[in-house]
């Protein structure tokens, strides 16, 4: 009224007749409370986004080639298979589950004589089915060769284009590949007689390529608009082969009934498949739900089961059938655990569990901001800003200091590539607050021996980080060399056990996370290692790292079956040649236990040597003392 224009148009509160759908007690449920754009909240429809594009995204063939090229193959001349999900009441499900086996049986005959009464090439296969004995597909009727449709290329020189087309078939293993196949089939190969040869070719797939069927049914989904029979005429072969498998009730040719399901839920993904049969091949595999049909139930379900569960059409009657399989699974007395875990498999990849999300702290705002600067804007360049930044912190205020000391010494929480720009903000915040580069050790110091002491593989990320930092520490000058020195000599040394008949629980045989830890420390600061007293401690400190490493090989718990790994060897190789490249290396444990004696023996001498020196000396000195005393 004061700005003299209409008011806005309101939607509408009330839902969509196509918005509505019935549970399973008869009760009218709103889709939107659970569906929005066609998605089920709280997930998607496909599992990422590279997987929607792959199904949804199919080359125009209308618009990328001239109409001439399929006006042929555009009409259809096969009754489609007309989708249509009928929500079918939990109550009745129950009551066809509890009728028996004759009763099921019977029932599901009639269900599906019903729903393919008025589909007469669909009940010409399958009778064609019916009367065979053998495993024989139906395939196709195969056309005269010698004449096309088109009446421009010859016979025999099209019938050797198709076979090369169809012998590249098992190569187009990628969405580029196969998008041009079908470019190239309808630009030269389009004739009735290579398309019965094509779709014979696609349903004969190898029974082990289970890899090949996201693509054949992406080939058959992108010639589908120019060519509708294709689709159809496969999808009715899958049909008739479905209900061979389920009639014949014998325990052969498994690998063949897995291909049949995991091709008719890729063709169900790309929509070529209509969704009410594949719920319908499900539900006749639940009334006899056992032996191969188990089998093939969770094929199925592997394949298309995420992509029914979560699509509007199809949620609620697939929901009802995925409660039917485990209450069924539940009653099932002596179930094989092989079944036991594949049906679990099968409904959780439908349905995944939803997880409580993490409930996150809420962190004052200094807090956070510490968080901000250390964690997350900590690189090469901002180091400095960083550096003043945490040079502000109120370092009186008791709470604050521990939790800016709390994130100092937490290496793990900081990009790896960026430990050492950590260490750097320690160095520097030193020269103001000299116990913080002690503390900062300390705590790191003591997250390396809890690491050894609980020595659990979900710390093995945390402690890879805490020896970085140490070496970084030491680079920077905030710790000397004497607590680098112990660190290498406590990961080999800490709760090891070189006796064969008991070893550690802390360090078990086949475990070789300590070589890396060593590795870690050695490769960060061992380098400045290399005159003076270092070099002779680090030559000392590689041999009995290389001692550590021949027990560990020489342990029953390795054998050419299970051999020592490459990746641990290669990892000391590659530090010694970089710390010392001249260095010879021992080459069983026999001659590391007697470089190790030398070793020993000759500094075990030199310190008698200086403890007589030191005796001598004190001797003199009491003597001097006495004389002076007058005693």
């Amino acid at each position: 009224e004061y700005l003299d224009k209409d008011p806005p148009a309101v939607p509408d509160d009330q839902p969509d007749e196509d918005d509505l759908l019935m549970d399973e007690n008869g009760v009218v449920i709103q889709i939107d409370a659970t569906f929005r754009d066609g998605r089920l909240i709280g997930s998607s429809l496909w599992e990422d986004e590279d997987t929607r594009q792959f199904y949804e995204t199919l080359p125009e063939l209308r618009v990328m080639l001239p109409g001439i090229l399929f006006k042929d193959s555009e009409e259809a001349t096969l009754a489609p298979v007309v989708e249509k999900i009928q929500d079918e009441k939990l109550e009745e499900l129950i009551a066809e589950e509890a009728g028996g086996e004759q009763s099921a049986e019977g029932k599901e005959a009639e269900n599906t004589a019903d729903s393919t009464a008025d589909n007469a090439a669909d009940s010409a296969a399958d009778s064609t089915a019916a009367d065979a004995d053998d495993d024989a597909a139906v395939l196709p009727p195969e056309a005269d060769d010698d004449v096309d449709d088109s009446g421009h290329v010859s016979g025999s020189t099209l019938k050797l284009l198709m076979q090369a087309f169809v012998d590249q078939l098992p190569k187009l293993v990628n969405r580029d590949l196969i998008d041009h196949a079908a470019v190239d089939f309808v630009t030269n190969l389009n004739t009735k007689t290579n398309r019965r040869k094509l779709v014979r070719a696609l349903y004969e797939v190898p029974r082990t390529r289970l890899d090949l069927l996201p693509f054949y049914s992406r080939l058959v989904a992108t010639l589908q608009p120019v060519m509708p029979d294709l689709g159809t005429e496969l999808v009715q072969m899958m049909i008739a082969e479905f209900r061979r498998h389920v009639r014949k009730k014998n325990q052969l040719h498994i690998e063949s009934k897995i291909r049949c399901m995991h091709f008719i839920g890729e063709l169900v993904k790309f929509r070529v498949f209509p969704k009410s049969e594949a719920l319908h091949c499900l539900r006749m595999l639940l009334f006899d739900f056992r032996h191969h049909n188990m089998d093939m139930a969770c094929a199925l379900l592997d394949s298309a089961g995420y992509f029914l569960f979560h699509s509007p059409d199809s949620h609620q009657k697939t929901k009802l059938l995925l409660d039917l399989m485990m209450r069924k699974r539940q009653q099932a007395a002596g179930m094989d655990q092989r079944y036991q875990m594949m049906i679990d498999n099968s409904f959780f990849s439908c349905n995944p569990p939803v997880g409580g999300g993490v409930q996150k702290i809420e962190l004052p705002p200094l807090h956070d901001y510490i968080n901000k600067l250390l964690y997350k804007d900590l690189v090469k360049a901002s180091c400095e800003r960083v550096l003043r930044q945490m040079r502000k912190v109120d370092w009186a205020d008791e709470e604050l200091s521990e939790y800016a000391l709390k994130c100092l010494s937490a290496p793990w929480n900081v990009k790896y590539s960026s430990v050492q720009y950590l260490a750097s903000v320690v160095a520097g915040l030193m020269w103001y607050h000299d116990w913080l580069g002690y503390a900062v050790v300390d705590r790191v110091l003591e997250d390396i021996r809890i690491g050894m002491e609980i020595n659990h593989t979900r710390l093995n990320q945390r402690r890879v980080a805490c020896m970085r930092f140490i070496g970084e520490l030491y680079n920077y000058r905030v710790c000397d060399s004497s607590i680098v020195f112990k660190t290498l000599y406590s990961v080999i040394t800490f709760g090891v056990s070189l006796d064969v008949n008991a070893p550690s629980p802390i360090d078990p045989p086949e475990h070789l996370f300590r070589i890396r830890l060593a590795c870690v420390l050695l490769e960060t600061c061992g380098e400045y290692f290399n005159t003076g007293s270092s070099k002779k401690k680090l030559d000392c400190y590689l041999s009995y790292l290389q001692r550590y490493v021949w027990f560990k090989r020489s342990l029953s718990c390795w054998s050419p079956e299970r051999p020592f790994p490459l990746e641990a060897i290669n990892l000391l190789d590659e530090t010694l040649e970089k710390l010392r490249p001249k260095l010879k290396q021992y080459t069983s444990l026999d001659a590391a236990e007697a470089g190790i004696k030398q070793l020993e023996d000759e500094y075990r001498e030199k310190v008698e040597e200086a403890l007589k020196f030191v005796s001598t000396d004190g001797v003199a000195e009491e003597e001097e003392f006495a004389d002076d005393e007058g005693l």
